[in-house]
């Protein structure tokens, strides 16, 4: 069906989107916080955490989605995938088995590298799912006419999924493993069964399979020499998206334990939520005014809105002001976020989508996913530490991420100065020429 007022689909749509954007959440934002409180993993090991998941996502996309072209399927992919994804999650329960297998003093140690290979498994079918076919799907079933409306609804899930997560784990003390154990059992049980569900509930798009020998060819095209040649402008706006990524993934991986270790601020959610909330208000707002003005001057603001909410966080340790300073970071990165996703389509060669979705996933997620988190970890390589009560030694978050990811939004910001002085240039010589 190609219509988004069709029910059927719009269910389908609502729910896979909602539910794949919660188990991201759940991977990108609580692992993290799994691994530091139950065994004591220091910043490289989540930095390490961070990196593979980036690395088996791109893979993965750049696998999988070919791989669904070349056969004209999605309802299979997607349903099986969350089916699996949910099942993987599930595992997470019996992490806790391992201390019967080694001996005390190693069983962090392999408890960490355990939950770092399982990621890996649970982002291949996550990506598989959600990342490649699902949104491989949701471009096959809609028009031109209906994939605004569409991806209006698909756009509003990932902040609908923060708040479901931090709203629901309210009530989960997380220094406890029998909260980790129902938190995976909950997800992991909504996933696999929506996964079912999806058997009955997706209609396979009318889509013919790729019937040409050029699988491999088309996975890499995007990395090809002579296409960057043809588009320089696009791989310009993805080495600045890829910037702009990296500022954000070097605080990312640590900002709810900076919340709750660094800060004491056990209520964090009540920041967050309403910080959510409105930057997800200002966003919808702001896109209108990128339609308006054009990329340079709705993309500076909002970088300008993220430095200054970095400022905030890295002097002041105040609820207020803290809150007013994840309120503009949080304004400014998903602003920064949808001007980037709109300018990057619009410089996308008509016709070859498909074929630049992996590398617009080495853009947004590979490179920041491994330099980002890697910066954060050396910013923190000295953090001061604190003795648990079991002998144990875990690191305490500063507010040091947040001056390392200013450094690198200047830096974004200097870049954007000599782009936007090209784009003024090829605009002007394109002009000239009519």
């Amino acid at each position: 069906m190609k219509k988004t007022g069709n029910a059927k689909f719009l269910t389908a749509l609502v729910i896979f989107s909602l539910t794949g954007q919660i188990a991201w959440v759940v991977e990108n934002m609580y692992f993290n916080v799994f691994i530091y409180k139950m065994f004591h993993a220091s910043p490289a090991d989540i930095s390490a955490m961070v990196m593979a998941s980036a690395v088996a996502a791109t893979v993965t996309t750049l696998i999988m989605g070919a791989l669904s072209d070349k056969l004209g399927k999605r309802k299979i992919f997607m349903a099986g995938g969350y089916i699996l994804w949910g099942i993987s999650i599930l595992s997470f329960i019996r992490t806790d088995t391992v201390g019967l297998l080694f001996p005390a003093a190693t069983v962090s140690a392999v408890c960490v590298t355990l939950v770092i290979v399982m990621d890996c498994v649970m982002t291949f079918f996550g990506s598989t799912a959600n990342d490649a076919c699902f949104n491989a799907w949701l471009t096959d079933s809609t028009t031109h006419e209906s994939r605004g409306a569409a991806e209006g609804i698909n756009a509003m899930m990932p902040l609908v999924a923060i708040l479901c997560v931090f709203g629901g784990f309210m009530g989960f003390d997380l220094n406890e493993s029998a909260s980790w154990t129902a938190i995976f059992l909950i997800i992991g049980i909504a996933v696999t069964v929506i996964g079912i569900v999806g058997f009955f509930l997706i209609d396979e798009p009318h889509k013919k399979a790729d019937g040409t020998d050029h699988y491999f060819a088309n996975m890499i095209y995007g990395f090809r020499p002579s296409v960057m040649k043809r588009n320089p402008l696009l791989y310009l706006l993805l080495i600045a998206f890829a910037l702009f990524g990296i500022s954000i993934q070097i605080f990312m991986p640590y900002l709810i334990l900076y919340y709750t270790e660094g800060l004491q601020m056990e209520g964090y959610v009540l920041i967050m939520a309403p910080a959510i909330i409105l930057a997800s208000v200002f966003t919808v707002i702001w896109g209108r005014v990128h339609d308006k003005v054009g990329f340079g001057k709705s993309m500076l603001p909002s970088l300008g809105l993220l430095c200054a909410g970095y400022i905030l966080l890295y002097f002041f340790r105040s609820t207020a002001l803290v809150f007013v300073g994840s309120l503009l970071m949080m304004c400014g990165y998903l602003a920064g976020t949808a001007v980037f996703g709109a300018v990057i389509r619009d410089y996308t060669p008509e016709g070859r989508a498909g074929m630049f979705q992996g590398l617009r996933i080495a853009g947004q997620v590979l490179i920041p996913g491994i330099v980002g988190p890697a910066i954060g970890a050396w910013v923190l390589r000295d953090a001061e530490t604190v003795i648990g009560d079991d002998g144990t030694e875990s690191f305490i978050p500063n507010q040091n991420i947040f001056l390392a990811a200013l450094v690198a939004a200047v830096v974004l910001g200097l870049f954007l100065v000599l782009l936007l002085h090209i784009m003024k240039k090829k605009t002007a010589k394109e002009a000239a020429h009519e």
